[in-house]
């Protein structure tokens, strides 16, 4: 699903963000990347949705070499790319069935699969019923949720979450963590990058570690500190 092959990044203020990166996620993994701040691994994250190319190496996703796709191609390649985003990033003017359908709106999907496939998003992360609400009228959970409706709404094979526990208590962090196991259960791909070590152990799934720029592990799962349950 995702191949990094001796990719580096560098921005236009000379910062290298990336330095001779390879790992592989396969179809249907979940894998978390750790890490502390600025070892890279947002860059790997907007590496893989195509908000940035790589400076050298080659990115694949889905069979797809991200450093020569055409320009033409990338909306419809970051269609099947869903992302989550820390801070929700929601419309605070909107209420959330408007916030969920932007892509497909923007897509000119037609309002009856649009008012079908909103519903059933909201359904998956248990905001049926809170349509018409207004994001600030939410919690900060259920926003974070709204936003990982509006990250499937178009039903994307891949799903990538930057820091998506950052800002929620432990139980609600275990919530949204479930929420991601349900789409890993249907076959979706999720990368999940975090600082939250508690969360990779309880998830035991594969961990990829970023330290300055380079992989430093992207072994077996953290053993976990907790009991099974």
């Amino acid at each position: 699903m995702i191949s990094f092959e001796r990719v580096s990044k560098r921005y236009p203020n000379g910062r290298e963000a990336l330095s001779n990166v390879g790992f592989s996620v396969h179809k249907g993994e979940m894998v978390f990347l750790t890490g502390r701040s600025g070892a890279g691994k947002s860059t790997v994250l907007k590496l893989i949705a195509l908000l940035e190319r790589p400076t050298r190496g080659t990115v694949r996703v889905n069979g797809r070499n991200t450093q020569t796709l055409k320009s033409r191609h990338i909306a419809a390649f970051r269609r099947g790319v869903g992302v989550v985003f820390q801070d929700h990033r929601l419309l605070a003017d909107r209420p959330i069935y408007d916030n969920v359908a932007l892509p497909l709106a923007v897509a000119g999907t037609p309002l009856k699969e649009i008012d079908r496939r909103v519903r059933a998003a909201l359904d998956q992360v248990g905001l049926l019923g809170r349509e018409r609400a207004l994001p600030l009228e939410l919690s900060v959970g259920e926003q974070q949720r709204v936003g990982i409706a509006r990250a499937v709404i178009s039903k994307p094979p891949l799903l990538i979450a930057d820091e998506p526990t950052g800002n929620l208590d432990p139980d609600l962090s275990l919530e949204v963590l479930r929420l991601f196991r349900r789409f890993q259960d249907v076959g979706v791909t999720v990368v999940i990058a975090t600082h939250d070590m508690n969360l990779v152990r309880e998830a035991g799934q594969r961990v990829i570690t970023l330290e300055g720029g380079q992989v430093h592990g992207a072994g077996d799962p953290l053993p976990s500190v907790v009991a099974s349950r």
